[in-house]
């Protein structure tokens, strides 16, 4: 497959070292915008991911998507040959991307030091539950467990019912967000000259990827003495904000800034709560919480669900309605910024049109497109072995003769 040059990262080229999705979902970062993400793969199994929600065919919609725009090569990198040409592609790389439990690169003698004598320039972001140090650095960790330990699963949910998980992968993303900010940084450090103290390893836990995302849960303990609990849809101290009943349906209302709060009251015809001083105060607002949910209930639940967001609109209130997959697919604001994109999938015998979520940001206006789906077990392998590290196709022979790829 012939290589794009376009995109802001053209140039740069980015090596996986992972499974799941974490490691890849940092990778997809750099793949979106044209860097050159070269996926290794265990033989004959892949990345496991292949296998996860797939109803037909046999590969996943979300490998498809997570694993966009790489290309893959299989490689078994216990064996000697494989070590070697690992290193091989890392005297050709600037990136590495990996998501083992500590130890393991280590084990295959492919430690930061060893990659180091490969490529003295070489950055390398190393995504694990617990990170590559303390007690409890050799525990196993995915997305789920890091959402737990990192204090999010603890406040998610009603207080009255055990707590609950997002039905997305945010402990996961979150890590990988923060392993492409860290690939980025020390990038960013390569390239400035008399740089000599440049950061070359960067160490992301999934469970701090998480924290980070709790803002003040810590401090709220420390200042307050409060160890927030579960408190619904809600967010504490947000008021009011929250999913509220139509007729048929429910939208979500963000009403908590004060200006806001002015506005959706006198838009649901309570001037007196809007007029109220004592309002005026989001900690005020907060102590009487469900005095005002029913206050907002009670109007929306006269009123269809696209006239409450309607009305709200024009009142200039955050207001949205809350869209599934196929509410997604038909409308128009995702359409107009390139947030579904067409790829063509063969999902069993035959090619079919799948539209997969589009690049985020957007630069200079433009949305970015996708270049390929996320490809077949091995797609690219003699593409790079050969292509890149000028292997002969004796050797690549040798190599599918002893499993190695």
């Amino acid at each position: 497959m012939e290589q794009s040059h376009e995109g802001p990262l053209a140039g740069i080229r980015v090596l996986e070292l992972g499974s799941f999705v974490a490691a890849p979902f940092a990778t997809r970062i750099f793949a979106d915008f044209g860097a050159d993400v070269i996926k290794i793969e265990r033989p004959d199994t892949g990345d496991e991911l292949r296998g996860w929600r797939r109803w037909r065919g046999t590969t996943s919609m979300m490998f498809r998507t997570i694993a966009r725009s790489k290309r893959s090569v299989s490689l078994d990198l216990r064996t000697p040959e494989g070590a070697s040409t690992i290193l091989d592609l890392i005297r050709r790389s600037d990136v590495v991307i990996e998501n083992f439990r500590p130890g393991t690169l280590e084990r295959w003698n492919l430690g930061p030091d060893r990659l180091a004598e490969a490529n003295p320039d070489i950055v390398l972001v190393r995504i694990s539950g617990y990170g590559q140090t303390g007690p409890y650095r050799h525990k196993a960790g995915f997305g789920g467990v890091a959402e737990a330990f990192g204090g999010l699963r603890h406040i998610t949910g009603y207080p009255d019912r055990e707590s609950v998980r997002a039905a997305a992968p945010i402990g996961d993303v979150l890590a990988g967000l923060h392993g492409a900010i860290s690939a980025l940084v020390m990038l960013l450090a390569r390239s400035r000259e008399g740089n000599h103290e440049r950061p070359t390893v960067a160490d992301v836990a999934l469970y701090e990827s998480v924290f980070m995302a709790t803002e003040s849960l810590v401090p709220d303990y420390d200042a307050y003495g409060i160890n927030r609990e579960r408190t619904a849809g809600n967010l504490p101290g947000v008021v009011p904000s929250g999913v509220y009943q139509c007729r048929n349906g429910s939208v979500m209302i963000a009403g908590n800034s004060s200006n806001a709060f002015s506005r959706l009251m006198r838009e649901i015809g309570r001037n007196d709560l809007a007029d109220d001083p004592a309002l005026i105060d989001g900690a005020a607002r907060y102590t009487r919480e469900a005095e005002l949910d029913d206050a907002i209930t009670s109007w929306t639940m006269q009123r269809d669900l696209d006239d409450v967001v309607a009305e709200l609109d024009t009142a200039g209130v955050p207001v949205g309605a809350i869209l599934s997959a196929a509410d997604i697919v038909d409308n128009e604001q995702f359409a107009s910024r390139g947030m579904l994109q067409s790829v063509k999938i063969r999902i069993e015998d035959e090619l079919e049109e799948v539209r997969l979520p589009g690049v985020v940001p957007q630069f200079d206006g433009q949305a970015t497109s996708i270049r390929w789906a996320g490809p077949e077990l091995g797609e690219h392998t003699e593409e790079v072995l050969a292509g890149l590290l000028d292997y002969d196709m004796e050797q690549i022979s040798q190599y599918r003769g002893k499993n190695v790829i």
